[in-house]
Formats: structure tokens, C-alpha cells, sequence
């Protein structure tokens, strides 16, 4: 039985060719970066390649960018930092109610610690308001983090107008910028982050790698101690391999970028199309234009979304609800919750993400299969 992919948003499969460059790294050019001799050398002239390139990338300084294993850390390191960095200043934290749970979790344990948290509003379709987050800046607010676009619903945040608001304030802006680098333009100037924070896994490269964009002068403390790798601002042996990787993936992104998100808008705009069509008592979730060129997210009536990934999953078509991060979980998305959705669509959730390896084929499949299915388990 033939399997199709449409959970690119949790995962995406490393590109062959990032994998070709890593290889060297863990085995014949396997130095330690921080190393004095030829392989630490070797290995530390591949890091500071890789991050030059990254960098660049988002218009960044190379200085500016740290490598580390994930989004998750970068952004437990961008909350935690700042707020231990800026705590004479204040206590006061602004995030929009949709966020990722890796800075979701964090701000709820900073709140058991005595800082206040405002969780911003969103509309139905998904979106931040700029005007709320002028509203909720107060002398003690030391960071504003919003995301550059959810990873359920796809919803493009109007970070750029946000970023206005707190570089006229001086305060820090963190983006989690995890489901666009890579799939969307993303220049740091242009969406005004003193942080950001990314995943080479979303791109097509390796798992356990990532990086975290710090404008210079921002004050924010280290995040792991133990060693002064990453400039003293990450301690960890430094992962070449790794770093090399997500360099590589990236460069591929931005090479097809305009083919790719021209591609995928087509087939994500024939699902968002066709499915209502095919199937009554559905919903769509996020916006309808301002949205991941990947991203189609439905509730349907009546249904499970559990029972509805499962019928899917025995026809060979591996589709989500929402967060891998919250797989398994009985209750409904906070996500859905947040944007209004009622408890019993929530329950029936379906997201479909594309990739570089989606066909016409595989859409055609799933709009070919999934009413059949929806059928089934409403009888």
C-alpha cells in the first residue's frame, strides 16, 4: 500500500542532498569545533560557515546567530533569558494566546514565579491584533513575543506591524518563526525581531538543530552553563554536522523558494476549495490568504478527529489534528478554543500540510478518499 505524507508541518524529511554534506562531519571530519588541532579547526571553519550562511539568509549578522538543538530551546532560551536579564526593569510579558506550547509552557512556569503574563487575543481567522499589543505595553513589559505564523491553523501574523510598535517602545521582540523560514521570506529587519527562533526539521533538514537569532545588544543570559561555546551565550560541544545541515537545507529553500510556495498555494488552495465542496457541515480554520502557502486546516461536524485520523491512517494517508507536540491529547486544541471554534468541532480537527514531495496525485487521493470516509463515520 502506498503511504502519502500531509503532516510536513510536524516534520519534514531531510532533502538527500543535506544529508550528502553532513556526512563527512561524523566521521572523517568528525574534530570537536572547540578543539585547538586541524580537526577542531576543520570542524569550527564548517560552524562558522554554516552560520554566515544562516545569517545571511535572514538578514542577519553572523554574530547574531547561535546554533541549538531546536526551537523548543530557542525559545525556552529567548524567555528565560530576557526575563532574567530584565528583571530589575520589570515583569510584564505579552503573548499572543495561539502560541507554541515550547513558549507557552515556559511563560505559564514565569507566572507561578511572580511575572505577569498577557495573553493576546485573537480573531476568528487567527490573527493578533497590533493595536491590543499597543494597548498591553505598560512600563514594566520586558518582551512581546508573537509568531510569525501558527503551526495549526497556518495563520500569517502581521509581525512587521508589531515589530514597529516595540522598537518604538525598546522592548525586545521575540518571533517564533519555526513553519515559515524556510517556506516563506523572513528578514529580521523587515519583521522587527531582537529574537528569532527556528528548526531545521521544518526545511528539510536534520532533526535535533536549530537556530536562535539575538540583535546585537540584547541583553539575555545563557541559557545552558558549562562550557563558552556560541560565544559564551550556549554551552554544549558545538554540533558541526548538524549546524552544516540546516545551513545546507536552508540555501536549498531559498534557491526554489518562489517555485515551491507557487506550487503548494495551488494545491493547498484546491483542498481549502474542494473539500467544502465535497463534504458539508465543514469549517476551514485561519485565514484564507494570509496563510502558509502548505497549511489547510478543517472541523467537521459530527466527527472525531482521532476516529478520522485513524480511517486515514489505514488507507496509507498520514495527515494531523494540530501539534505534534500534543499528540494524544483528549482535549480539544486551545488553538481552536482561542480563535472561537465551539468544542465539538474542535474534537474534529484535520490538519493537511504539503511539502517538496507532494504530488497532484496525493491530492487527489485524499479529496477523492476523505468524503468517502467522513461518510462512514457520521453513519
Amino acid at each position: 500500500m502506498q503511504r502519502i505524507y500531509f503532516d510536513y508541518a510536524s516534520t519534514a524529511p531531510a532533502d538527500p542532498r543535506v544529508i550528502e554534506v553532513m556526512q563527512p562531519y561524523f566521521y572523517t571530519q568528525f574534530g570537536n569545533p572547540a578543539s585547538p588541532h586541524a580537526f577542531g579547526r576543520e570542524a569550527q571553519k564548517a560552524m562558522e560557515d554554516a552560520r554566515q550562511s544562516v545569517a545571511r539568509s535572514i538578514g542577519a549578522q553572523p554574530e547574531e546567530v547561535i546554533f541549538n538543538s531546536g526551537a523548543t530551546e530557542g525559545n525556552n532560551h529567548a524567555l528565560f533569558g530576557i526575563s532574567r536579564s530584565c528583571k530589575d526593569k520589570g515583569r510584564h510579558i505579552i503573548i499572543s494566546a495561539i502560541e507554541h506550547h515550547s513558549l507557552e509552557a515556559p511563560a505559564g512556569y514565569l507566572a507561578k514565579e511572580g511575572y505577569k503574563i498577557t495573553y493576546l487575543p485573537v480573531s476568528r481567522e487567527g490573527l493578533v491584533d497590533p493595536q491590543q499589543v499597543q494597548d498591553a505595553i505598560t512600563n514594566e513589559t520586558i518582551l512581546v513575543a508573537v509568531m510569525h505564523a501558527n503551526n495549526e491553523i497556518g495563520t500569517i501574523e502581521p509581525v512587521g506591524q508589531i515589530g514597529r510598535i516595540t522598537r518604538a517602545k525598546g522592548i525586545p521582540f521575540l518571533v517564533d518563526a519555526v513553519q515559515t523560514v524556510g517556506h516563506i521570506p523572513v528578514n529580521v529587519d523587515e519583521l522587527g525581531a531582537d529574537l528569532l527562533t527556528m528548526s531545521a526539521h521544518k526545511f528539510y533538514g536534520p532533526k535535533g538543530v536549530g537556530a536562535l537569532y539575538i540583535r546585537r545588544k540584547t541583553k539575555i543570559v545563557s541559557f545552558l552553563l558549562g562550557g563558552d561555546q556560541e560565544k559564551g551565550r550556549r554551552a554544549s560541544t558545538q554540533n558541526a554536522g548538524g549546524a552544516v545541515g540546516l545551513a545546507k537545507a536552508l540555501e536549498l529553500c531559498l534557491g526554489n523558494m518562489s517555485q515551491e510556495m507557487a506550487t503548494q498555494t495551488r494545491l493547498r488552495d484546491q483542498l481549502l476549495t474542494e473539500i467544502p465542496k465535497r463534504i458539508t457541515g465543514v469549517v476551514i480554520n485561519g485565514h484564507r490568504t494570509s496563510r502558509l502557502p502548505n497549511n489547510a486546516h478543517f472541523a467537521f461536524e459530527k466527527v472525531s478527529g482521532e476516529s478520522l485520523l485513524m480511517s486515514l491512517d489505514l488507507a496509507g494517508i498520514c495527515a494531523s489534528m494540530g501539534s505534534a507536540c500534543k499528540a494524544g491529547a483528549m482535549e480539544p486544541s486551545r488553538i481552536l478554543l482561542a480563535i472561537g471554534l465551539p468544542d465539538e468541532l474542535a474534537h474534529g480537527a484535520l490538519r493537511v500540510t504539503i511539502g517538496r514531495w507532494t504530488t497532484q496525485a496525493h491530492v487527489d487521493c485524499l479529496l477523492e478518499r476523505l468524503p468517502q470516509m467522513v461518510k462512514g463515520l457520521r453513519g
